[in-house]
């Protein structure tokens, strides 16, 4: 059985503990898109795992995880996160494949990524990993594959410190590629993971472009990057937040208002540690968008969500949440395409009142508070889609399921 997990809003949902969690279930978990510039936070019986290139599964040790042909791969990078987790004991020796269809960044696109956004008008806001730098190499079909550095004609057509790096990682890598395609069809009775990376609203086609990353975060992307066909695809899950979050430039229209939430903006960032796993920067933080959210799952095909951080509003009294966007005189309820009409919007708020009592030692959908329950019920409805997995703190034991995604 094949599972996706995506993140259905502008990344940092907490795909990464979502992806652990239910890795556990699994035999091969393959990350299908992104590079270097993402980040997943694992806390495992206490300690702290960051990991950016390298899937979430790995912490598992019968577990493989795969770099899927999506992704675009530091190597400098690959081999200096492999050796983080060694050194903390978590042998990934044999378990850690490449597809031979994944292309390579290179360090001289980081310079460039960072050089090319800041000479933009209005830059993005860019992480400077060479990431988009690299897909528009491959776009533009000047990349370089994995499959590529035992072509000694392409070899030769590099510049020649590009070359020197490559050469430098060339048997390690090699050691470590794989065709993606024909080993998951020798595995076709596995259980398998498909990882996204950023979010539904980051991706290059249904986010909010110009303002996205340059890969595929939306579900079809599991697919392509994954090398196997759509319907392949069993499940496909989408992690939100029980608020939003975005890092970087552009478009937000549930963002808390600077001058009258500006303590309610600290406190969510706070108390759900909202400071960006790759670059340290502080997120902006914002309302639940319900508008966004459903737009996800409609065009993700989602099956079943997953909630996390529901914890972080223990505390309050009430939790508000977007439910549409007021766009000059008319009241939207669908996700607009248009940069000029998200940067125009304001939203639209409903209040439901806050449940005051610690989430974090809830295991079960009905031990939760009345209040909470109904915030989730709400969110079913408006968003026409379960949720089928509740997060509530950091651990994986913070997490329950009210509908398993391995149960076709």
């Amino acid at each position: 059985m094949n599972v996706v997990v995506i993140g259905a809003q502008w990344g940092d949902e907490g795909k990464g503990k979502i992806v652990d969690y239910l890795a556990d279930q699994s035999q091969i978990i393959v990350r299908f898109s992104g590079g270097a510039n993402a980040g997943h936070t694992l806390v495992i019986d206490g300690e702290q795992y960051a990991l950016h290139l390298i899937p979430s599964g790995i912490l598992y040790a019968d577990k493989t995880v795969i770099l899927g042909a999506g992704m675009v791969i530091d190597p400098e990078a690959l081999f200096q996160e492999l050796k983080m987790l060694e050194d903390r004991g978590i042998d990934c020796a044999g378990r850690v494949l490449i597809s031979d269809r994944a292309h390579l960044v290179l360090p001289r696109y980081k310079a460039l990524d960072k050089k090319r956004d800041a000479e933009r008008k209005k830059p993005i806001g860019v992480t400077g990993r060479g990431i988009g730098i690299t897909y528009s190499m491959k776009s533009e079909r000047d990349g370089i594959r994995l499959a590529d550095i035992t072509w000694a004609e392409k070899m030769d057509m590099l510049e020649p410190e590009d070359r020197a790096f490559i050469e430098e990682y060339r048997e390690r890598l090699l050691a470590m590629s794989v065709d993606l395609t024909a080993y998951l069809a020798i595995h076709k009775n596995a259980q398998i993971l498909f990882e996204g990376a950023q979010g539904t609203l980051l991706d290059l086609d249904l986010g909010t472009y110009p303002y996205v990353s340059s890969g595929m975060s939306c579900s079809a992307g599991a697919a392509v990057g994954g090398c196997v066909g759509p319907k392949a695809l069993d499940s496909i899950l989408g992690v939100f937040k029980a608020y939003s979050t975005r890092v970087g430039n552009g478009p937000f229209p549930s963002e808390f208002d600077p001058d009258s939430e500006d303590a309610l903006c600290s406190f969510v960032r706070e108390t759900g540690r909202e400071y960006g796993v790759t670059t340290g920067r502080p997120r902006r933080c914002g309302y639940l968008d319900l508008v966004a959210l459903r737009y996800a799952c409609r065009t993700n095909s989602i099956d079943s969500l997953v909630m996390t951080h529901l914890d972080v509003y223990d505390s309050l009294d009430e939790v508000k949440v977007c439910v549409a966007y007021k766009i000059g005189d008319k009241i939207v309820e669908d996700f607009p395409s248009s940069i000029d009409a998200l940067n125009e919007a304001t939203p639209v708020l409903r209040t439901f009142p806050g449940w005051k009592k610690e989430l974090k030692n809830v295991r079960d959908y009905k031990a939760l508070p009345a209040e909470a329950r109904d915030y989730i019920d709400f969110i079913e409805q408006y968003c026409e889609t379960d949720i089928g997995i509740v997060s509530v703190g950091y651990e994986r034991k913070d997490t329950f399921i009210r509908k398993n995604p391995w149960t076709r």
